[in-house]
């Protein structure tokens, strides 16, 4: 299977958690920032390599060849080389050359936890999504980055170019202030969505299902058609497919469960989302498809690897609509062209079916960015660093580097459209397949460290199929963001007495979750599982949100 480049959900779900990572992923959804950074002002020191008139859309270029350390994850199917181009041409371009500190993809957030937490981080820390800096501020191991964006004019200009302040006031913590920098989307769709055989659902005359009731309806057809299929698969231990279709049933779950509260606006107060009516809608609906036939239950219980994927399925006509990514249709895609349906199918991404709350998908969410380590701080060429990282995460300059190389050399640029040029693939993307050389192996443009991060619309479609266009499109015009849960930023006490909750009481979530939808445990239990939530202390838990929450609306407002 190809490496998919936006399945990050998957490696996050695939590790234990440590205690620090449950501490980090207490506040994924009600608050992301961090306590920390001691009494700085955010005042960069005199830099004499520092540029005196850097602005947007500028190439940043120090006045003397610098050298930054940055931590770099490596992927165990694209092996780093510093013989990669890109490294070359940053420096090329701005005067600093990049000292990485390698972890491996396996144990990354692990390995992270540690180097930082014991002093020894290299002062760049990327691949940080909202929340993975909660334990590091907590400590005071990273800086507000709040205090530093006066630097950095990308930054600031795509923020309100974008229209992305409301939610970067919502990564605020305690003291008002937010620890890492996200990579700034201008558009943004759930990454993981239905991936449906339209020419199947064509078939059985249903049109691509709008809802979640219209999929039930096209699944009986399909099963009556297909009777030896389970038509609905997840793939992703049903974590994907449970976080995408939660938004729609008033509530969150898989993936996106974050420290399992959701904000009910009625009463002013977050409630533990896994005791909720919605999540037990959304199990309800699921444990019926399940009970009858229409859900492959195999594909809630194993990840897409090795025999009887979802994919093999897919293409053996024994599943016809599964959670996935552009990836994924790729994966199907190749998997079906092996197939007698070669030439005949239509694989393509439809936007989250709606619910009982309506056309509802995740918030706009940022993507990865950076945060910086505390020893960041006492670096003389602080302002430097603070304009290359803005070049380097927010200029378009460098985005389109990042992601296509040299313009002129490895491709063309006419308006909004790309073009890669022959001699180059990117395979990633299944361009230019049968080229000698490739962007990301070979040369080192579109690494997920780097590359993964902002982007302008043009720059997000450019190397993505017209049918994933179609899928922006879509969710754009047919499907409404939820609104972001208020901050309720917990301090570093709270913060321990919270994970020392949250994770056995996640645990009873994702048991019994997995259960009702099953048939291993009976709807009519439901009362007895949320009683086994009040037993393990959700509402002490909810307490300290809700007072983390009224103590940060009183102080900011």
């Amino acid at each position: 299977m190809k490496r998919d480049l936006t399945a990050r959900p998957p490696r996050r779900a695939a590790r234990a958690l440590t205690a620090f990572a449950a501490a980090a992923a207490l506040l994924s959804l009600a608050a992301c920032g961090g306590g920390g950074g001691g009494d700085d002002d955010g005042g960069a020191k005199d830099d004499s390599a520092a540029m005196t008139s850097f602005a947007a859309d500028t190439t940043f270029k120090a006045t003397e060849p610098l050298k930054f350390s940055m931590l770099w994850t490596d992927w165990p199917d694209v092996p780093v080389t510093k013989s990669w181009q890109v490294f070359d041409e940053i420096k090329k371009r701005t005067n600093v050359s990049l000292d990485l500190t390698h972890i491996p993809f396996s144990d990354a957030k692990e390995k992270t936890s540690l180097l930082v937490s014991s002093g020894d981080a290299p002062e760049v820390i990327p691949l940080t999504y909202t929340g993975d800096e909660q334990q590091y501020a907590a400590t005071q191991a990273v800086l507000p980055m709040s205090d530093y964006v006066k630097y950095m004019p990308n930054f600031q200009k795509y923020v309100k170019q974008w229209d992305l302040g409301k939610m970067l006031d919502n990564l605020r913590q305690a003291d008002g202030k937010y620890y890492m920098l996200p990579g700034l989307q201008e558009v943004s769709v759930p990454t993981f969505t239905l991936v449906i055989r339209k020419d199947i659902f064509d078939e059985v005359g249903a049109p691509a299902p709008q809802t979640w009731d219209e999929l039930r309806d096209a699944l009986v057809k399909i099963k009556a058609k297909y009777p030896d299929s389970k038509p609905l698969a997840d793939g992703f231990e049903g974590q994907s497919m449970l976080n995408y279709a939660a938004h729609a049933f008033g509530t969150v779950a898989g993936w996106g469960f974050g420290n399992g509260t959701q904000f009910d606006k009625s009463t002013d107060k977050f409630v533990y989302a896994g005791a909720s009516e919605g999540y037990k809608e959304m199990v309800e609906y699921f444990h019926g498809l399940a009970a009858d036939g229409l859900l492959d239950t195999e594909s809630f219980t194993q990840s897409n690897d090795g025999a009887g994927t979802v994919t093999e399925k897919f293409a053996a006509g024994k599943v016809f609509a599964a959670s996935g990514s552009n990836g994924t249709v790729n994966d199907f895609s190749t998997a079906l062209d092996a197939t007698s349906a070669k030439g005949k199918y239509q694989v393509v991404e439809i936007a989250p079916p709606a619910g009982p709350a309506g056309k509802v998908v995740e918030p706009r969410n940022f993507w990865n960015g950076f945060m910086l380590t505390a020893k960041a701080k006492d670096d003389p060429h602080l302002k430097s660093l603070l304009q290359f990282l803005d070049w380097l995460y927010y200029s378009p300059e460098s985005r389109d580097m990042l992601r296509w190389g040299v313009e002129g050399q490895t491709y063309t640029k006419a308006g909004d459209k790309y073009t890669l040029k022959p001699e180059y693939s990117l395979k990633t993307f299944n361009l230019n397949t049968d080229a000698k050389t490739d962007l990301l192996t070979d040369l080192g443009y579109s690494n997920n460290v780097l590359a993964d991060s902002t982007e302008s619309r043009a720059l997000k479609e450019s190397y993505n199929t017209p049918a994933y266009v179609d899928y922006i499109d879509s969710v754009l015009t047919t499907r409404t963001p939820r609104d972001p849960f208020p901050p309720a930023p917990l301090d570093a006490g709270e913060l321990e007495q919270a994970s020392l909750l949250a994770t056995p009481l996640k645990d009873t979530v994702d048991t019994n979750t997995l259960k009702f939808i099953l048939g291993q445990r009976p709807l009519s239990q439901w009362d007895d599982y949320v009683k086994e939530l009040k037993a393990q202390n959700v509402d002490g838990y909810l307490d300290l949100i809700n007072g983390a929450y009224e103590r940060f609306a009183k102080d900011h407002g």
